[in-house]
């Protein structure tokens, strides 16, 4: 019988997939995806390629598991931040700081690889969705503020998200990109005089 490095066999197991989660992820962030096979997941975790098949049947079910898993990651943490704050505004800052955290830990990684693996058109759509549902708070938040035109309103916001995000991925120090995009997020959300 194999050795298992828990104190049970379901706990080990799911160590082992996080394992072989944590590599594939760093194989598919630094190599594309290309690179996301089982032999090269097992080598990568410190697994033989036959344990690999014992948790992923494919390449692509490695991938799928890797965009699957990384949105809920994120999503979770983000549900988290926004549920604890009071009103839209506050919502809407609670989604930007903690996507800026995450992005600053590079949670990001794995879906931006993806979306620029060549994936099926399946593949894409799913992506989107999954994007979709992470920033659905936040636009939730915009249009429960009132402003005019609040998809588009949304949009233009979050293309701040995405420069904030390079920001911090080029090295700016997190607390200080935060600072200025809240900063900003909050101007532009602000309702005027009269």
């Amino acid at each position: 019988m194999p050795k298992i490095s828990a104190s049970t066999v379901a706990e080990h197991r799911a160590r082992q997939r996080e394992a072989l989660i944590g590599a594939a992820i760093d194989l598919l962030v630094n190599e594309g995806a290309a690179a996301v096979t089982p032999a090269a997941v097992g080598a990568r975790a410190g697994l033989a390629r036959s344990s690999v098949y014992q948790y992923f049947d494919s390449s692509a079910a490695l991938l799928a598991t890797i965009t699957e898993e990384a949105f809920r990651r994120s999503n979770e943490a983000l549900a988290r931040a926004v549920a604890a704050a009071d009103g839209p505004v506050e919502r809407i800052e609670a989604f930007f700081r903690e996507s800026l955290r995450l992005g600053a830990e590079g949670a990001h990684r794995p879906a931006a690889a993806l979306m620029n693996a060549g994936l099926p058109p399946a593949c894409l759509e799913r992506l989107r969705e999954l994007h979709l549902e992470q920033v659905e708070p936040f636009r939730a938040a915009v249009r429960q503020l009132g402003t005019p035109e609040p998809a588009l309103t949304a949009d233009l916001i979050a293309g701040m998200l995405h420069t904030a995000l390079a920001a911090v991925d080029g090295g700016a120090p997190l607390d200080t990109v935060t600072a200025r995009t809240l900063d900003l997020v909050r101007r532009c959300l602000a309702r005027p005089a009269g």
